[in-house]
């Protein structure tokens, strides 16, 4: 599944990866700034509490073609194998853009978010519409993540963080211009998040041209699988259920804090709170690939890929603490992020909690990334059913048995998730490790 690299060094491994780090630390950067414009807009409060729902829909409705990236950095090999992908891919997306068709039915969104989630009116209101804007957003996310991998297949990184940098400077520019202009701050954030997937789609795929032209002239080896739809959704079905199942835990936990203690201020700062976290997570999301790209065929370079990650999460866990624990948390939240004293204090606790999760993130990476490579994906998505269930449970008892403040019941129940997919995770990828030996 993935070459062989003789003599593979740790810089190596980081000139690879830092593309990938920057593209995923760009995508970061979103949820801090579009929440710094929306907090400095009219009610703020309302506004960046919608902005979470929606945001949490969003992701939910795009799971199924998150994996995409993965797929196509392990399975396009041949000009067959890409029209092939190509084809489901495509259909997916189509697929989970009419589910988002559906889901903006007023009844059925009516019953889901106000009977169901129990969402104030006037926040259900600004989703509805900002879900409306968020249509273009699935699509996009299936057909640029199919093309980047391709290009990261090819070692070709740094076009894939290109691309990420138009997706940033089209934000950016989308969220300022619609600021000046008064716009409701959740149609703002929605809107930018829209336009700057699209334009990065469109430039992932203007920059796999040259890529994809090699790839035409290529022919099956003698020793590869030749794809079909059958077992490409054999082997995608469940990397698309790992994220349809771990993405469900942010309506999961949007849901729960609609019913707890504080509930509009946890809404509020959870988009904050979780876009910092984010920033530190998404440079341990971003070391998937690069092991899968780098452990080999038989796992000759596991130590190698071990080592590197076991350094960027030391590095995770002292750069996100030094915020959470220090008073740069009052900088971040008050005079960047622009909270309210009260909203910027609220947020101190779970951010405190959340500090490992970064740590975590890396670990679940490598072990993915093991379990990819050995063709053993089924354990991924039972570790994911564990996490989100650990999650669900500690929820429901935080807050409906123990009264628990909403944000600080979400930031506990998602560390304690994560810790029990990765506690699942070690017994299958040590059996994958001992396999690949013993062969």
């Amino acid at each position: 599944m993935s070459a062989t690299f003789e003599n593979l060094t740790l810089k190596r491994i980081f000139i690879f990866w830092l593309p990938l780090a920057a593209t995923w630390l760009m995508m970061a950067a979103e949820g801090p700034i579009i929440s710094a414009i929306i907090a400095r807009l009219a009610e703020p409060k309302i506004n960046l509490a919608a902005y979470w729902v929606a945001y949490a829909f969003a992701l939910i409705i795009e799971a199924p073609v998150i994996m995409m990236l993965s797929a196509s950095t392990a399975l396009v090999r041949s000009n067959q194998s890409f029209k092939k992908l190509r084809t489901f891919t495509y259909a997916l997306s189509a697929g989970i853009t009419i589910f988002q068709l559906i889901l903006l039915i007023p009844a059925f969104y009516d019953f889901l978010t106000l009977d169901l989630m129990n969402l104030d009116k006037e926040v259900a209101h600004l989703t509805y519409y900002a879900l409306i804007i968020l249509i273009p957003w699935p699509g996009a996310i299936g057909y640029r993540r199919f093309y980047q991998g391709i290009l990261i297949r090819n070692n070709s990184t740094r076009k894939v963080a290109y691309g990420t940098l138009i997706r940033l400077f089209s934000m950016v520019t989308t969220a300022l211009v619609l600021y000046k202009l008064g716009i409701n701050g959740t149609w703002v954030g929605a809107a930018a998040l829209s336009i700057a997937v699209t334009m990065e789609a469109i430039a992932s795929r203007i920059m796999a041209h040259s890529t994809l032209k090699k790839i035409s002239s290529i022919a099956p080896k003698p020793e590869d699988e030749i794809l079909t739809h059958k077992t490409i959704f054999k082997f995608y079905y469940p990397l698309a259920l790992t994220s349809l199942i771990g993405l469900a835990v942010h309506p999961l936990v949007t849901f729960f804090l609609g019913q707890s203690r504080f509930a509009l201020e946890s809404l509020a700062v959870m988009s904050v709170i979780n876009s910092l976290v984010f920033i530190f997570r998404s440079l341990g999301l971003s070391y998937l690939e690069t092991a899968i790209t780098f452990l080999g065929d038989k796992f000759e370079n596991y130590k190698q890929v071990r080592k590197f990650g076991i350094i960027l999460a030391a590095c995770l866990l002292t750069g996100l603490a030094l915020i959470a624990y220090t008073p740069f948390a009052h900088i971040w939240f008050s005079v960047i992020s622009g909270l309210s004293e009260e909203l910027a204090k609220f947020c101190l606790m779970p951010t405190r909690i959340l500090t490992i999760m970064p740590v975590l993130t890396v670990i679940l990476s490598i072990q993915r990334a093991i379990l990819v490579n050995g063709k053993h994906t089924s354990p991924v998505t039972y570790a994911t059913i564990i996490e989100v269930g650990g999650i669900l449970s500690i929820l429901i008892i935080s807050i409906h048995f123990f009264n628990a403040i909403g944000a600080i019941a979400a930031a506990g129940s998602l560390v304690l998730g994560r810790l029990m997919a990765n506690g699942f995770l070690i017994l299958k990828v040590k059996k994958v490790l001992k396999s690949s030996v013993s062969k």
